[in-house]
């Protein structure tokens, strides 16, 4: 199937979303699957931590689900409704924070990874929105390994490359959290969940090293690492937009007929978007 014909198929078929969740009926998930060779699933998974004092707990899981939403507009996938808790611990020291175990997160994605194949989908692919769900790398290497097909998405190269395309001018490595590019994606998709702050609320600490020892708090008073007074609904759309277009690499990895049997399926392990 060519580009073209992709994109045809995803929007003949796609349905809509009502606020985070997909709007499909079974029937809209059967005649979309009709129309290709290999179904795929796309899972956004988030989490509930705190993002400063001007972004939503929620703001992983809106991000995941705005990249998302883009990739079901472009392609005929089969969009799922999130997983809004994950690996949160580094931000333990902020109200509001709410983590599960690496072991419950892996053990909710392989479950559902079960559940569509027995359905007949048998690719799926975990959009991330927070970088502390490591274990997420480590669930695709494993399903790989067993023969079936899972991608993590995006890569650092996808953030990377959308970066550039949308002007955004903070490097991956300072833009950790709360900054310039998960501000920039919900002035887009939701200006209105964006409290007044983030104009003055610029903070940097590029050397983390003991992050994983002494979490968040040992480097930011605020919660935010970045520098979100650069973001802007603009850079937003643009970086979603360059998404959608990186996935294109992906789908086509997931549906052709040697993905099931290479253990391939592995393409775009990363640590999402580097927010934590």
């Amino acid at each position: 199937m060519s580009g073209s014909e992709i994109r045809t198929a995803a929007t003949a078929g796609a349905g809509a979303t009502y606020g985070l969740l997909p709007a499909d009926t079974t029937e809209d998930v059967r005649s979309r699957g009709a129309g290709v060779t290999t179904q795929v699933a796309v899972l956004p998974v988030g989490s509930f931590e705190q993002h400063g004092p001007y972004l939503p707990l929620a703001t992983d899981t809106l991000v995941a689900c705005a990249i998302a939403r883009e990739i079901a507009g472009a392609y005929p996938v089969h969009l799922l409704p999130p997983v809004t808790i994950a690996c949160s611990h580094e931000h333990a020291g902020w109200p509001g924070t709410v983590s599960i175990s690496s072991v419950t997160l892996h053990a909710v994605v392989r479950d559902i990874a079960a559940s569509l194949r027995r359905s007949g989908v048998e690719a799926l692919v975990l959009v991330n929105g927070h970088g502390g769900n490591y274990v997420l790398g480590n669930a695709v290497q494993e399903s790989s390994a067993r023969g079936e097909r899972m991608a993590l998405f995006p890569a650092p190269e996808d953030w990377e490359a959308a970066r550039e395309r949308s002007g955004v001018v903070t490097s991956l490595l300072t833009d950790m959290h709360a900054g310039e590019i998960e501000t920039s994606i919900l002035l887009h998709a939701h200006p209105e969940l964006v409290r007044p702050g983030f104009e003055s609320a610029d903070f940097t600490a590029d050397d983390r090293r003991h992050l994983l020892t002494l979490g968040m708090s040992a480097y930011t008073d605020s919660g935010v690492i970045g520098r979100p007074s650069l973001g802007s609904a603009e850079k937003g759309k643009e970086l979603l937009a360059s998404l959608a277009d990186s996935f294109g690499a992906y789908f086509s990895l997931l549906t052709s007929e040697a993905s099931g049997n290479t253990g391939s399926g592995n393409t775009g392990v990363s640590g999402g978007s580097g927010s934590l």
